[in-house]
């Protein structure tokens, strides 16, 4: 199962998470490409990490919206987001040969990842955009708008699954803000074997979901994640399940 997380996402030069300390725990580093988070500076730091601990790399692509870090919808035309999805993934491309990597697959960001699990057409934009840059695969939601974009691209789809973030009945991600957007600690290495060993999530409902999925992600801004990355890496050793990049 690969265990993947948000890195390399500065604000103004600040680090919103412990990226070094993230790394030992981690198969797949899905970095920002500088539209919402992040600089080139930042990205070098991270690909440096990624190839020294042999951790596949990812465009955590955005829109342009660092005000929001990513996290509001905008409404944007075809041409415009595949010009800004590509420059992104041009961009990581670069810097993460520069450091003796490659670019292995692409994650969406916040708002933009939200909307076309949902909305049919940006999603094709969104594939169609990854497809002309050659044949990364696209980590999204399992059943999603996206994921049926994707195979009509031509594209393989990375099916990903969030140990902290809360699930609503319809198997969409809580809204962060809502009661029950963020799970506690504690609770992230108990679901996350339950998702790998039993395919299923409890939404915060109540209902059981089946969950067929080929990565985890732990949220690296998500207080205490490097605990919970690590907590869910010896959960899962535990279960008898090996932790190893997807792509």
């Amino acid at each position: 199962m690969d265990l993947n997380c948000d890195l390399g996402e500065t604000v103004d030069g600040q680090p919103t998470a412990d990226d070094a300390a993230m790394f030992p725990h981690i198969s797949s580093a899905n970095v920002a490409c500088g539209f919402h988070a992040g600089d080139a500076a930042s990205m070098r730091a991270t690909c440096d990490l990624a190839v020294q601990h042999g951790v596949a790399i990812g465009a955590h692509v955005s829109y342009r919206d660092r005000t929001g870090f990513g996290r509001t919808d905008i409404e944007i035309d075809r041409a415009t987001l595949t010009d800004d999805i590509v420059e992104q993934i041009e961009t990581l491309s670069e810097i993460a040969y520069a450091a003796g990597g490659a670019v292995s697959y692409i994650k969406p960001h916040g708002a933009l990842y939200n909307r076309i699990a949902c909305d049919a057409e940006r999603a094709d934009i969104v594939a169609a955009a990854v497809a002309s840059r050659g044949a990364l695969p696209i980590m999204g939601l399992p059943q999603s708008s996206i994921a049926t974009a994707a195979s009509e691209r031509g594209l393989r789809f990375i099916r990903e699954a969030f140990v902290d973030r809360g699930y609503a009945r319809d198997g969409s991600l809580v809204p962060r803000g809502d009661e029950g957007a963020l799970l506690e600690p504690d609770a992230v290495a108990e679901r996350a074997v339950g998702i790998v060993a039993h395919g299923e999530v409890v939404a915060v409902t109540g209902e059981r979901l089946s969950l067929d999925v080929d990565s985890l992600c732990v949220h690296g801004d998500t207080p205490g994640a490097v605990r919970m990355a690590a907590d869910v890496r010896a959960a899962l050793g535990r279960a008898g399940i090996e932790i190893a990049a997807v792509v």
